[in-house]
């Protein structure tokens, strides 16, 4: 077994990347937070990945590799087999004296270790690099499946295949079947799997078949398809889902699931009617992307502290806002995940269920059987349950019930379309909800967005920031003297765009006396608003600046998601 030499913490100071005021900060933080001081720097930003790698290679006494000098061959990428490449993030250097080389990223991590051991069936010498450069070589061998992409659209567009020899090959296929509309197909799905979209959209033009992923939220166009393998590839995508095939005129769902690299995926599947023929998009259900834990959210520390007080009450009502892939699904889940425990009992009414739950009975709308959000919800209070999630409060009915469960002492979770938190207590009483019941049963509300990171291995300070989003954000002259702007210049590793990943910026209101007494009196959102600053909230706004200034993200960024819902100006 590994053994620590010295703590973590005190390499990390005697090499040079952190004062130590700043790491015995950071202890006490990530102790509260629950997580592995390494894990918490690089989270914080106070120390790059690559640093917190080369702390743990002299911890663990484990020779560090940088990938960036170190070439790997094709044959030595074989000695393991693909699957387990992907799934666990290792890569093979080499064999010698009877013991295999591998890259890994966390020398902790002994279960995994123990599990490589049994399944290569050998003892294994282990080496540290950053998880972002290991990611990016694998992504790099990945090069051959988009070659074999480009490869098979070539051989549909010049087979000329007719439409109905294609069709019935979609029909007939097998998992295994090497025809190149399924191929095709096949590799498509897997290439957004691994370039961690979340989207894919197949999308009919009038001369061709469009391709696009969403990673990180941008659309990103892949491929174009011949016109005339259009309804092969759309009968094979239906087929998947199990679709009715035959129906071009009406709008249709579906599921796929597929296996990729040893991991069962979901795919949400909608079919659209379109002038050019079906549009079909894919949402892709990751199991991991409601798994990252309340702390790895994005929130400062102020709101992490008051959203964990929030959440762990007995009774009431938690309203998370936003607009649709504003992350709304993930921080309930994440909530949800907090308080899952054996003394608890926790029903979701969901339309659709994504992902399921060990511990938590999760019902499914179906419209079909009228089986709607409100008889779901008057059977699950007889079921004495302590937490309820609501999809969503799309009616006064809903709302009506929701707000009964909470005052009747269930904690109640959902989310509502507005642009705001302040803008909800409107929302609900514009529904019919009386304004003394929401007064009464509303804790907190949430208001949520998306933005992207910059990538770590790019990012640098921007000399020269676009002072049209300085001034779109209210970012002055002594804001710059005291903090830098950075951007991100493009790299391998974040394909050029100078972002990787998402993180959220919020706004937590929570209601006070004065705010209830607001709600009570029909107050306007500009008054709820006004009064809800004036009792610490911060708006969408001020933590996206703080992330900014925190070398996170940009101010194109946060001007593209909160400027637009008129929050600029306070």
């Amino acid at each position: 077994m590994i053994k620590k030499k010295r703590h973590l913490g005190e390499i990390i100071y005697r090499l040079g990347y952190l004062d130590k005021e700043s790491l015995k900060k950071a202890i006490l933080d990530s102790r509260q937070s629950n997580q592995r001081i390494g894990e918490y720097l690089v989270e914080k930003n106070l120390i790059s990945e690559e640093q917190l790698t080369r702390a743990m290679s002299q911890q663990f006494g484990m020779e560090y590799i940088d990938l960036d000098e170190t070439p790997l061959s094709q044959s030595g990428l074989k000695l393991i087999p693909k699957e387990i490449i992907m799934k666990h993030n290792v890569l093979p250097l080499g064999q010698a004296n009877g013991r295999l080389k591998i890259i890994i990223t966390d020398p902790m991590d002994l279960d995994t270790l123990d599990m490589l051991r049994f399944r290569l069936n050998t003892e294994l010498t282990c080496c540290l690099a950053p998880p972002s450069k290991i990611r990016a070589c694998i992504i790099k061998n990945l090069d051959e499946v988009r070659s074999s992409i480009d490869a098979t659209a070539q051989e549909l567009k010049e087979a000329g295949h007719t439409i109905e020899a294609e069709i019935r090959l979609a029909q007939q296929a097998e998992e295994d079947d090497e025809g190149p509309v399924i191929r095709l197909v096949n590799l498509i799905i897997d290439e957004a799997y691994r370039m961690n979209a979340s989207d894919i959209h197949v999308e009919p033009m009038s001369n061709r078949v469009r391709v696009r992923y969403r990673v990180d939220g941008r659309c990103t166009e892949r491929d174009d398809i011949p016109k005339n393998m259009q309804a092969p590839m759309i009968a094979r995508l239906k087929i998947l889902a199990g679709m009715d095939i035959a129906e071009r005129r009406a709008p249709q769902d579906g599921r796929i699931k597929r296996n990729i690299g040893g991991t069962d995926i979901d795919f949400r599947v909608s079919a659209l009617p379109a002038y050019h023929g079906e549009s079909v998009v894919m949402r892709i259900l990751r199991p991991d992307a409601v798994n990252i834990g309340v702390a790895a959210l994005g929130f400062e520390q102020d709101d992490y502290d008051r959203f964990q007080n929030i959440i762990k009450r007995p009774n009431g009502i938690f309203l998370v806002t936003g607009p649709t892939g504003s992350g709304k699904t993930t921080t309930l889940y994440a909530a949800l995940q907090e308080l899952n425990r054996p003394d608890k009992k926790i029903i979701t009414a969901e339309d659709p269920v994504e992902y399921n739950f060990a511990g938590m009975n999760q019902c499914q709308v179906r419209h079909d059987i009228g089986l709607t959000f409100d008889k779901i919800l008057r059977s699950m209070l007889r079921q004495s349950p302590n937490i309820i999630l609501i999809g969503e409060i799309r009616d006064g009915l809903v709302a009506d019930i929701a707000i009964q469960a909470a005052l009747t002492g269930h904690l109640v979770f959902s989310t509502l379309h507005t642009n705001d938190a302040p803008g909800s207590i409107t929302r609900l009483i514009d529904m019919g909800v009386k304004p003394f019941l929401v007064a009464s049963a509303i804790q907190a509300v949430l208001a949520q967005r998306l933005i992207r990171k910059l990538c770590p291995a790019c990012r640098e300070v921007d000399e020269h920031p676009n002072p049209q989003y300085l001034r779109l954000l209210n970012i002055k002259p002594e804001d710059l003297r005291k903090n830098h702007i950075y951007k991100g210049r493009g790299c391998a590793k974040c394909s050029g765009k100078g972002y990787k990943g998402r993180i959220g910026i919020f706004e937590l209101m929570e209601l006070n006396a004065e705010l209830r007494e607001l709600a009570f009196s029909h107050a306007t959102s500009s008054e709820l608003r006004k009064a809800a600053k004036a009792g610490g909230m911060k708006s969408l706004l001020d933590d996206g600046k703080n992330k900014i200034f925190k070398g996170i993200t940009t101010p194109e960024e946060v001007a593209r998601t909160s400027q637009a819902e008129g929050l600029v100006v306070d």
